[in-house]
């Protein structure tokens, strides 16, 4: 069975833009290394006397860093999943070297192993 890659390529390119999208609201990326995502606090008063207010700001910076952490780690698969379609080896399990069944990158285009090796 023959992939057709350039479906795939486009589902991958929608997601990558909705997830950099996504991550722009709760992270920027670092200015030291581009490859990485800072979670931003949020834009309420951060200087603020009030102890609830401040609790506040700290937990949506908690919340924000762990959207941001599962938002990226989405953005690298894509990613990942996008230089497979380059390199010709998109649809192909990076265990067993067998083909993913076309169901599987249906549900998960960035998928990279079959579902055997997907446990």
């Amino acid at each position: 069975m023959k992939i057709d890659t350039n479906k795939f390529e486009k589902k991958l390119k929608d997601e990558l833009n909705l997830v950099e999208t996504e991550l722009k609201t709760v992270a920027r990326k670092n200015p030291e290394n581009k490859n990485d995502w800072q979670a931003i606090p949020d834009d309420t008063e951060k200087d603020s006397p009030d102890v609830n207010e401040a609790a506040d700001v700290i937990e949506e910076f908690g919340n924000n860093a762990g959207i941001a952490d599962q938002l990226e780690i989405r953005l690298n698969e894509i990613k990942d999943a996008l230089a497979r379609i380059k390199d010709g080896t998109y649809g192909m399990c990076g265990v067993c070297g067998e083909e993913i069944p076309e169901n599987r990158l249906e549900a998960n285009p960035a998928a990279n192993t079959c579902i055997e090796h997907a446990k």
